[in-house]
Parts: structure tokens; C-alpha cells; sequence
């Protein structure tokens, strides 16, 4: 074969958007001279440099996309405080198959029990496992549905929270919700229960009691059934992580 002509390296590697490659090629060059590397190695080290940004950036649009409050991950979640909950019981949340099998979960406890920390958790392992997903607080979808609906936009802003991979409902319980509440939250979760898209739910209300809270019982049971048939209920007890905190900050007063 033939050598083709030399082309400008810069403009090539513009050309082809390969922005890591094109900032890290000539301090590579220097290393690959210095080490002696084969023309293989010095290969395999660009790519697997332009694989890892390129993985890095989707991570971060994810994360803004997925509106999170804040970001917290499974590592930094304490089992040995919350010791309601097991790293082990929470496997099949943490991979692919939570998106694959369609498995969703309700993270149900008192307020301060680690709930939505633990849901913003397994949301962000499935963005790292190469998905999308979705946070919104109850109050602020069930209020967007509303507004939808008497907008004429409902399909449109419904297919917004069907569409993602994973989606996470924050705190269902926890405010008063209008009279219609169940006619808006049922067709989203029967849109996802279709597509099998897990949904997961924090809430300080049993789900036997979602009757009272949407204002409908018959399609609370009807929502429950979708959510937990291939889902599970996650009951976290124990004591609350603000409760050290409050505690610390009453002795310090007391102190003074």
C-alpha cells in the first residue's frame, strides 16, 4: 500500500472531533518517544484517553439533564448508620438490569432516613451504566401536570417523564395534592409500566395508605400494582441523619 501524503495532524483530528486527542497528542508523542512505546500502544493510549473524556462529558450532561438537587452516590451513602438497608440487598438496583428487567422501587421511611439520597443514588449509577434519567419532587410534577392539562399540553409534557431510562418521584406523601392527583400520576406510571422503565419512589407514607394521599383509591391500587410488580418496597427505619446534627448544634448552644 502506498504512503498518502502527510495531512496536517490538527486539522485532521478537528475534523474527525477528536478534541482529547488533539490536546493530549503531543505530550503523548514525548511520552511514547521517551518509553519507547510501539505504534499499537501509542494508539491504544489515544483512543482509551478519547473513550474516557467522551464517557466523562455524557456523564455530566446526564447529570444536568436529570435536574438533580444535589448529587450523591452509593458510595457515599452510610450503611453503617443506616443499617436498615444492605449494600448486597441493593445489587440488582445498581446495574443494568435495573433498566433491562424494568424493576423500579418505593424507598419508604420517616423524613431524614436517607431515602432520596439512596434514590439520587441508584438514578446516578444508571446514568453511569449508560442511561438517562429524570428527578422531579411530587408536588412539582403533579403541579406541571396540571398546568399542562390545561394548557392542552399533557401529552407533551407526559412523554418529558416517559421518556427518560429511570425516573425518581421525590417525597410523594409529603404535601397536600389536589383532588385530581391520581388522574395525573396514574397515566405516567402506566406509560413507564408499558415501556418497563423503572420509576422510584420516596415516601414517608405505606403505600396501602396512597388512597388518601391522591385523593382516589381505586387508582392508587391501580398505581401500586404497576409500580411493584416488578418492583419492591425498600423500608428504611432507624434514626434520622439530621437528628446528630440538631443534637450537636442544641449541646453547643447549651455550652455557651
Amino acid at each position: 500500500m502506498s504512503r498518502r501524503p502527510a495531512a496536517d495532524l490538527e486539522a485532521g483530528l478537528k475534523r474527525l472531533h477528536l478534541p482529547t486527542i488533539r490536546r493530549i497528542a503531543s505530550e503523548m508523542f514525548a511520552q511514547a518517544e521517551k518509553e519507547s512505546w510501539t505504534y499499537r500502544e501509542l494508539l491504544e493510549q489515544l483512543v482509551a484517553e478519547e473513550v474516557a473524556h467522551r464517557c466523562e462529558t455524557r456523564i455530566a450532561r446526564a447529570v444536568r439533564k436529570a435536574g438533580f438537587p444535589f448529587l450523591k452516590t452509593i458510595e457515599q451513602f452510610d450503611f453503617t448508620f443506616q443499617t436498615s438497608v444492605k449494600l448486597k440487598a441493593l445489587g440488582r438496583f445498581l446495574g443494568p438490569e435495573l433498566v433491562e428487567e424494568g424493576r423500579g422501587a418505593v424507598l419508604l421511611g420517616r423524613p431524614g432516613r436517607g431515602k432520596t439520597h439512596l434514590a439520587i443514588a441508584i438514578a446516578y449509577r444508571a446514568i453511569q451504566n449508560g442511561y438517562e434519567a429524570r428527578f422531579e419532587t411530587a408536588v412539582a410534577l403533579l403541579g406541571r401536570l396540571h398546568k399542562a392539562q390545561a394548557a392542552g399540553r399533557l401529552d407533551e409534557v407526559l412523554a418529558e417523564y416517559v421518556d427518560p431510562e429511570v425516573l425518581v418521584i421525590d417525597e410523594l406523601g409529603y404535601l397536600t395534592y389536589g383532588p385530581d392527583a391520581a388522574n395525573f400520576l396514574f397515566p405516567l406510571v402506566d406509560q413507564r409500566y408499558l415501556k418497563r422503565r423503572p420509576i422510584l419512589i420516596t415516601s414517608n407514607k405505606d403505600p396501602g395508605d396512597w388512597g388518601k394521599v391522591l385523593h382516589d383509591p381505586d387508582l392508587a391500587e391501580a398505581i401500586v400494582d404497576r409500580l411493584l410488580e416488578r418492583g419492591e418496597v425498600i423500608r428504611l427505619s432507624g434514626k434520622s441523619y439530621r437528628q446528630p446534627a440538631a443534637e450537636s448544634a442544641e449541646h453547643a448552644l447549651s455550652a455557651t
